[in-house]
């Protein structure tokens, strides 16, 4: 009798790759600092904080204390689930794309740095929580040390069943690396946060430009881990 095939999962960054919080952050980071009295820095590396755990972004900047840190973020993320949420989108594509995996039998996983509750939260409001068969993030308090995201990626294999067989998609260097130390490939989106040549400096083994494309690296690296019998 012929065995089943070995179960194959996905895992999805969040910010930036499946949804795009660009105003919801950028707006909610210039809010929270300014009301702090720190100056805000260009739109352009606000958007360089998404991705990273915030507490690290945030301690990048001048006029942040370990004093005020804690109430930084406060400040954030009560803009953030009052206005933000709902300003944020499911990138194009992002909802077939997992249809078409769940249809194939794939596990559907979402691995982030953001605040575990917040992401089930973010997910409910843009109407996709159901799809995905386990939802990972952050743990530890958001003002303290981070666990990275290798940890984050190590819990969701965990409450998956640890399939043999697994990829990560997402837009950022955490994401590529966070994947390689569990030997996970990781299909890299162009359609995220990252500089340019990031992901490819990081490792990427496969480039999206869009949904379409991410589908096609998702099942060729899926392949590629099924001849060589699992990560």
């Amino acid at each position: 009798m012929k065995s089943a095939p070995p179960q194959r999962a996905v895992l999805f960054d969040l910010d930036g790759t499946l949804v795009d919080p660009r105003n919801a952050i950028t707006s909610g980071l210039r809010s929270a600092l300014s009301s702090h009295g720190v100056l805000a820095p260009s739109d352009h590396e606000l958007e360089a904080m998404i991705g990273p755990p915030l507490a690290e972004s945030l301690q990048s900047v001048s006029g942040v204390t370990a004093e005020n840190l804690p109430s930084i973020i406060e400040a954030y993320r009560r803009q953030y689930r009052a206005t933000g949420m709902a300003s944020s989108a499911v990138y194009p594509g992002i909802e077939e794309l997992v249809t078409e995996l769940r249809r194939d039998g794939v596990l559907i996983g979402v691995a982030t740095s953001k605040p575990e509750p917040l992401a089930v939260e973010l997910l409910t409001v843009m109407q996709i929580h159901e799809a995905f068969d386990v939802v990972c993030g952050a743990t530890a308090r958001e003002d303290g040390p981070h666990e990275g995201k290798a940890a984050i990626i190590a819990r969701a294999l965990q409450r998956l069943g640890d399939p043999p067989l697994a990829v990560m998609v997402g837009d950022r260097h955490f994401d590529v690396e966070g994947a390689r130390a569990h030997g996970l490939a990781c299909v890299g989106v162009e359609w995220g946060y990252a500089r340019a040549g990031e992901l490819e400096a990081a490792g990427a083994a496969y480039l999206a430009t869009d949904a379409v494309a991410a589908r096609r690296g998702i099942t060729e690296l899926l392949d590629v881990a099924a001849k060589g019998e699992c990560r």
